[in-house]
């Protein structure tokens, strides 16, 4: 690799997870620890719609990774317990909502990151966009108009 983005993490699993992704992806990460971080080098020259794949993932593992550390860690070292979500806005900008961090990290013991983005980003879509049909009725509206 000769230029290259550099992620970091602290935990193996939001990095596993991170991995599997790319690797997914068809990319060969290059993986290194120094201290107590966790590296991924990716090469610098991928596609646009792949680095923005790839940084709304690295979003959503930095914020596995931090709601880890927060309920895993001595609660005197860590101060106060926070964590959060990333929303991705039609405009493009991000928002960040705030979340129980005990209550993150018991949905991500049961869903992939990947499936709670999707809850995320539904909700996102309904917010920006109402409609107040019923689900059954959406669906039936649907079905007429392709008929």
């Amino acid at each position: 690799m000769k230029t290259v983005l550099e992620y970091v993490f602290f935990d193996e699993r939001p990095r596993d997870g991170f991995v599997r992704l790319v690797e997914k992806q068809g990319l060969k990460p290059l993986l290194k620890a120094d201290d107590d971080l966790l590296y991924v080098l990716l090469p610098e020259e991928i596609s646009d719609e792949l680095s923005k794949l790839v940084e709304a993932h690295y979003d959503r593992m930095m914020t596995l990774n931090q709601t880890l550390f927060e309920t895993e860690s001595d609660p005197e070292a860590v101060g106060d317990h926070v964590a959060g979500i990333t929303l991705q806005l039609q405009d493009g900008k991000n928002a960040y909502a705030r979340v129980d961090p005990v209550l993150l990290a018991r949905i991500m013991e049961v869903v992939t990151p990947e499936e709670f983005n999707s809850v995320v980003n539904a909700i996102v879509e309904a917010v920006e966009n109402p409609d107040t049909r019923s689900p059954c009725q959406r669906l039936r509206d649907e079905r007429n108009r392709w008929e």
